[in-house]
């Protein structure tokens, strides 16, 4: 499988597709993205890291109920009638996070029935609401 990656600007408050990622020693360390829509609106490349005003994110390599990439950071519902999980990466594997219910699951093929409602960057109501 080819990881698949997407990058959250925090400037123009947009997701962005990745065109290329530098690696040193096995290390994300460099990249570039544009917006899917081809609509540049500037240069869109800098460093990984915490400081970067570009947010890295790496799918899953799994797909909702619908068929959608799941990605770090989306907010999914694994029943209606609960808050939605966020997708995190944490200690080498993918979970699912609610902290109003203290809940933490890992993303596995048993959650595939999963909806993607939204991400932590365009819907953070979507976390609001629970609390």
């Amino acid at each position: 499988m080819t990881p698949k990656f997407r990058v959250w600007d925090e400037t123009q408050h947009k997701m962005l597709q990745v065109d290329y990622i530098e690696f040193i020693d096995g290390k994300a360390y460099w990249f570039e993205a544009s917006p899917a829509d081809g609509n540049v609106q500037g240069e869109n490349d800098g460093p990984v890291g915490g400081n970067s005003q570009l947010k890295l994110e790496q799918s899953t390599g799994l797909k909702d109920a619908n068929g959608d990439d799941i990605y770090e950071n989306d907010l999914v519902l694994l029943d209606p009638d609960d808050p939605p999980y966020q997708v995190i990466f944490d200690e080498g594997k993918f979970e699912l996070s609610n902290d109003y219910l203290r809940l933490v699951y890992d993303l596995s093929e048993e959650h595939m029935d999963c909806e993607i409602i939204g991400n932590i960057h365009e819907n953070p109501e979507l976390l609001e609401e629970e609390k």
